[in-house]
């Protein structure tokens, strides 16, 4: 009988962003908190990981993990998950809900404030 571990079908998975990972890391945890289909098991601000875990009833809990590196003057989003198959593509799926909590909190960050005018000089 042939019996294989979740680690031998772990994969990291990267992508690149143009922004840096100060950026990028708030909608990391924007999609951990918010999205409704995580469960966090650890968030570290100061190294920019995660371990959260998905899934349930037929597929069962997989647990993943979520880093950010510098790369020049943009980030890597490392994705480390031990199940990407017919039914589920977790790295994918979070990667598409990261993208869609970066724009949107882009849209909500304020507007720069314009130049304060010169003051009259005063006679």
């Amino acid at each position: 009988m042939l019996i294989i571990t979740a680690s031998a079908l772990a994969k990291t998975h990267k992508d690149s962003y143009s922004v840096p990972c100060s950026t990028l890391w708030p909608a990391v945890k924007d999609t951990l908190r918010n999205s409704g289909k995580y469960g966090i098991i650890s968030i570290v601000n100061e190294e920019m990981t995660a371990s959260y875990n998905i899934g349930g009833n037929l597929t069962g809990k997989r647990l993943n993990t979520v880093l950010l590196n510098t790369v020049g003057t943009g980030c890597e989003m490392q994705i480390q998950t031990a199940f990407s198959g017919l039914v589920n593509n977790d790295a994918s799926d979070f990667k598409k809900r990261v993208d869609e909590s970066l724009t949107k909190l882009k849209a909500a960050a304020p507007a720069a404030a314009p130049p304060a005018a010169d003051p009259a000089p005063s006679k």
